[in-house]
């Protein structure tokens, strides 16, 4: 039987090495792959016929649409909805990836701390590009208050700069554990499930409950994620 961190391990699908670099195409990269046309084909199919009047279909992605934005809205102000596609797309991306892994032989690419952590990183990057393009010099107040004394200079900048990097590292292993922890817990009770034979609906019973409370998290990490990187967008645009 499989042990529960294999259905981690990243497996080349399309070996392809370029000048000593791996980059092959694996399982991470085919769920990531999957996910996304997922995406596209959901809402291109639900906006064909658009109405100023919703039907069903066009409910779905309108009520992301709406979602999104109030959190953008909430977080940032008004002036956020010149970022509101960045912010919906990461928020589809991350919803995506953990809710693929809820899937028989799918593949959690959320649960990767390389995938999420460059997600956070180009995240950070982001943050800091529009704050210094909005701000200009200004921006770089965060790493010294205008109430600092000069001669704290030294102690200060360093520390509000690692405060800056950690962000992005703390966004990072919030949502790469959540993934991790859940499905180990869900992937222990379902060996239970053949192990203990004819009694192996009591694992079962559990798994159903655990299965629900994965989705339920799922969606819940797809929001803080979303939430906190409006908040850290905001903390780049507005002074403290």
């Amino acid at each position: 039987m499989a042990g529960p961190m294999e259905q981690f391990v990243i497996k080349r699908l399309m070996p392809l090495d370029v000048n000593g670099f791996d980059i092959s195409y694996t399982n991470s990269s085919l769920s990531m792959t999957l996910s996304v046309l997922a995406i596209i084909v959901l809402f291109s199919t639900c906006l064909v016929k658009r109405s100023l009047i919703p039907n069903k279909a066009q409910c779905i992605p309108e009520s992301f649409y709406e979602f999104v934005q109030k959190i953008v809205i909430e977080n940032i102000g008004k002036e956020g909805l010149k970022y509101f596609s960045f912010i919906f797309t990461i928020f589809l991306f991350v919803f995506s990836g953990n809710l693929m892994g809820l899937f028989p032989y799918s593949f959690t690419f959320t649960s990767h701390f390389a995938t999420v952590g460059t997600l956070s990183i180009f995240g950070l990057l982001f943050n800091i590009y529009n704050g210094v393009k909005k701000r200009k010099w200004g921006y770089f107040r965060t790493f010294l208050p205008k109430s600092v004394p000069m001669w704290l200079a030294p102690l200060i900048i360093p520390i509000e700069a690692l405060s800056l990097i950690s962000k992005s590292f703390s966004l990072t292993v919030r949502l790469v554990m959540n993934m991790v922890i859940g499905h180990i817990v869900l992937k222990i009770f379902a060996g239970f499930i053949i192990m203990m034979s004819f009694l192996g609906f009591i694992p079962l019973l559990f798994c159903s409950a655990i299965i629900v409370f994965e989705l339920f998290i799922a969606c819940l990490q797809a929001y803080i994620y979303t939430v906190l990187s409006c908040i850290y967008l905001s903390d780049a645009l507005h002074e403290h």
